[in-house]
């Protein structure tokens, strides 16, 4: 998904993009907390790299510093994004 242009990636599949930011920003905030750092999302958008013009790169990195940091996915939401990503034509 990384390497797709990012306006097929916005508009081919409506809501694979913001679900794939959704479970990113979730798994952020619950290590936020349980750290007890203040979150918002301006600060997840930082820490992610936004504005990076790649947002997609950004958020696979961001997944991987997650899963390095000892972060958390919600099961049933990567589960979602993956069918919707499949069902778009993307492969993992």
């Amino acid at each position: 998904m990384a390497d797709q242009d990012f306006s097929r990636l916005a508009s081919d599949q409506p809501g694979l993009l913001e679900s794939v930011e959704a479970i990113v920003l979730d798994s952020h905030r619950r290590l936020y907390e349980k750290e007890g750092r203040q979150w918002s999302r301006p600060i997840a958008y930082r820490w992610i790299r936004y504005e990076d013009p790649l947002p997609v790169e950004r958020l696979a990195e961001a997944v991987d510093r997650l899963d390095l940091m000892g972060g958390a996915f919600d099961g049933d939401a990567v589960e979602k994004a993956c069918i919707q990503a499949a069902a778009a034509g993307f492969s993992n």
